[in-house]
């Protein structure tokens, strides 16, 4: 879009009426400074554009108001336009997801602004933003709510989970940082409730985010059942909810990008993982989208080993939850040679070790997991699994059918389904055994490790299970990932919070 500028201010070109008026027509990229109109207010502001636009920062298609209202609310200081790229001394930089990176900077022949137009490729799977492209933001007053006693949850939590519980919900109230350190199955999720009950009650705004969509789709009910009176969006790639404001949000770190000191309690599960860890785009998301006054709060099972070490010296603000919540030792992988696991499969054959670890699960009628570090490999190993039992499957992040079939492992339809690391995390299955094939791989980190080890276990009525780690060579992953379960074995029993 071209606007006209006349002395500081910027009209839409599609708005200026006749040929001749007094102005240059330019890119909003190219302009030095956008200068914001003062609030007026005396005008009556669209509360429906209020809550579509507060905490976001959005492409104009985005924006389901007509062009015409949208200037009548910059006229009055209620929305402002904000550069897509900005012109920087050497380079440019992205309005949206903070990028400065010139490799992933493209230029093309616009079709909007008959010129060559800069875009940034860091961002563009959430569409694409120019150097003719407005983002727009809600400058006016943000939605107020409150809801008291809004949590309807019958459970009861463990003492540790209550330490937990509390030292979250002080975040929350005192605006400060925190992580929360526990092992997988400590019932994390539980721990949240009382904590975004008091956001709730002081009318914070809180973003639970994950990296993966799976997790959203698991956690997004949950949090429903027990909170139905509040507002939950849930967001990811397609989401129904993407043009609702709601108190509580749950979404990928991806639909972070949208949003725009939007939240007063950012929520981050799972931080440690990918893509999230690895990319700086969606940490500088994450961040965009806190109030300056806002609080942070990590959860993980796998801290990396600077914050690892930062939490036994106590130079950071941590709680440590080193159990799960039924009182069973965490399950530990054992270790299995395989020889080279990639010749057999490319030769037609499962490796031995391999073979007789999937029909004992297969004879006795127990569910499992068998990771694979790539896809392709997976593929392969398929067809020979299946000679097996044709209802076996595997699944992937690309694979149109993920949904479904996680759906039908937990509808136990299928008996055994390979994986990808896509499944190391944020998916409950109560009865299985998990198999790691090729461990010794570099996809397999110390996180991965221990994530996948934690799908192992963590039901009360099944409270034990198998995870074999088939490699062809040990590496410092596997056995940094066996200690750390090992370790938190030894913490829970020294503090009692294991039976046995």
């Amino acid at each position: 879009m071209l606007f006209l500028k006349q002395d500081q201010e910027l009209v839409p070109q599609v708005l200026v009426k006749g040929e001749h008026a007094d102005g240059e027509i330019v890119r909003i990229g190219d302009v030095d400074e956008v200068i914001e109109k003062p609030i007026d207010f005396m005008f009556p502001f669209n509360l429906d554009l209020q809550h579509f636009l507060s905490g976001r920062s959005l492409l104009l298609e985005e924006v389901p108001f007509s062009i015409e209202e949208i200037h009548e609310h910059v006229q009055h200081g209620y929305v402002v336009y904000r550069q897509g790229i900005l012109s920087e001394a050497g380079g440019y930089r992205c309005g949206r997801c903070g990028n400065r990176e010139m490799q992933l900077f493209y230029s093309f022949r616009c079709s909007r602004c008959k010129n060559v137009c800069v875009y940034c490729r860091q961002c563009i799977m959430m569409g694409r933003v120019t150097q003719c492209t407005p983002l727009l933001e809600w400058k006016g007053p943000t939605p107020t709510f409150q809801y008291d006693d809004v949590l309807e949850w019958s459970g009861t939590l463990s003492p540790s989970q209550a330490e937990a519980s509390a030292k979250i919900k002080e975040a929350i109230r005192e605006r400060t940082d925190l992580l929360v350190w526990a092992v997988c199955g400590a019932g994390k999720t539980e721990m949240l409730f009382e904590g975004i009950e008091e956001g709730m009650r002081l009318g914070l705004r809180i973003a639970i985010a994950t990296p993966r969509t799976d997790v959203v789709l698991e956690l997004t009910p949950r949090f429903r059942r027990v909170f139905p009176k509040v507002p939950i969006a849930s967001l990811y790639g397609g989401s129904e909810d993407r043009h609702c404001f709601a108190p509580l949000v749950i979404t990928t770190t991806h639909q972070l990008l949208r949003f725009k000191k939007a939240f007063d309690v950012m929520i981050i599960d799972e931080v440690d993982a990918f893509p999230y860890a690895a990319d700086e785009m969606l940490q500088h998301a994450a961040e965009a989208a806190r109030t300056n006054n806002s609080a942070l709060i990590f959860l993980t099972a796998t801290p990396k080993e600077v914050w690892q070490r930062e939490c036994y010296s106590g130079k950071r603000n941590c709680v440590i939850l080193p159990a799960r919540f039924h009182r069973h030792p965490l399950p530990i992988p054992t270790f299995v040679w395989c020889g080279n696991w990639r010749k057999d499969i490319e030769k037609g054959k499962i490796p031995k070790s391999v073979l007789k670890w999937f029909q004992q699960r297969l004879g006795s009628g127990k569910q499992a997991l068998i990771f694979f570090p790539h896809i392709e490999l997976m593929e392969m190993a398929l067809p020979l699994f299946r000679e097996f039992d044709t209802r076996i499957e595997s699944v992937h992040s690309e694979d149109p059918a993920r949904k479904e079939k996680v759906q039908a492992m937990r509808d136990s339809k299928i008996p055994i389904l390979l994986t990808t690391t896509i499944l190391e995390r944020g998916v409950t299955f109560p009865n299985i055994d998990v198999a790691v094939v090729g461990a010794e791989d570099d996809t397999f980190t110390e996180s991965a490790l221990v994530q996948i080890a934690g799908r192992v276990g963590r039901s009360p009525q099944y409270p034990d299970g198998n995870i074999t780690f088939f490699h062809h060579g040990q590496t410092r992953a596997m056995i940094r990932a066996r200690n750390q379960l090992l370790r938190m074995n030894r913490d829970a029993r020294s503090k009692r919070l294991v039976d046995g």
